[in-house]
C-alpha cells in the first residue's frame, strides 16, 4: 500500500489498523496508482461515522466503506467494514457533479480553485436508487392522484467532498481522483 494512501487512512482516524487491513485483503497485491480517502459523519437520531477509501488499481477499482454500530453496556460498539473490487471493465459511469462558487468569476482551466463542493457517483450496476416522487398533470387546481414518477440512478458508490468541511486540497485531491478513474474507464478491453 503506498504510503501517501496509508498516512492518509491514518490521519482520518477512524479505525485506521481495520482499515487498512480490510483494503489490503482487497487490493490483492495489486499496486495502487490513484486513491481517494473521504470520512463523514452523518447525525440522525444518533451520531454515525463512515469511512470510504477508493482505491484505482490498473485493472479494478477498490471500494472499502467501513461503517461503525453505538453499542450499549450489553451489547458492546461494533464496525462492518465491506470491500467491493470492480473490474474497471465493468463500470458502467463516472458521475461528476461540480458545485461552482460564483460562477461568472469561472476561470476554464481552473476548476479546482472554482469548485467549493464535488459529488461522485461511480456505478456498475451493484446497487440502484430510486427516487419518487407525486406525479402531476400541471394543473394547479387538480387534486387527483396522478400516482408516483421518479428516476432510477445507479448509487454503488457516492463520496461528498466538500471545500467548507475538508478544504479546498480535498476538493482537489477527489478532482484528481475522478480524473484518473474516467480516464481508466476509457480504456476497456
Amino acid at each position: 500500500m503506498p504510503a501517501d494512501l496509508h498516512a492518509e487512512i491514518v490521519r482520518a482516524g477512524y479505525y485506521p489498523q481495520l482499515v487498512v487491513d480490510v483494503l489490503d485483503v482487497a487490493l490483492g497485491g495489486e499496486s495502487v496508482v490513484s486513491h481517494l480517502v473521504q470520512a463523514e459523519t452523518t447525525f440522525d437520531s444518533e451520531v454515525r461515522r463512515h469511512l470510504t477509501v477508493l482505491a484505482l488499481t490498473g485493472t479494478r477499482l477498490v471500494s472499502a466503506h467501513v461503517d461503525d454500530h453505538e453499542g450499549d453496556h450489553a451489547h458492546p460498539s461494533s464496525a462492518a467494514a465491506t470491500t467491493e473490487a470492480v473490474p474497471l471493465a465493468e463500470i458502467k459511469s463516472v458521475s461528476l457533479t461540480h458545485v461552482v462558487a460564483e460562477p461568472a468569476a469561472y476561470r476554464s482551466g481552473h476548476g479546482g480553485e472554482h469548485t467549493s463542493e464535488l459529488n461522485l457517483a461511480i456505478g456498475w450496476g451493484s446497487v440502484s436508487r430510486l427516487e419518487l416522487e407525486p406525479a402531476t398533470c400541471g394543473d394547479p387546481q387538480c387534486e387527483a392522484d396522478h400516482g408516483l414518477t421518479g428516476q432510477l440512478m445507479p448509487d454503488d458508490v457516492v463520496v461528498r467532498v466538500s471545500s467548507a468541511a475538508e478544504g479546498p486540497d480535498a476538493v482537489r485531491r477527489a478532482l484528481a481522483f475522478a480524473h484518473r478513474l474516467s480516464a481508466a474507464t476509457t480504456r476497456r478491453a
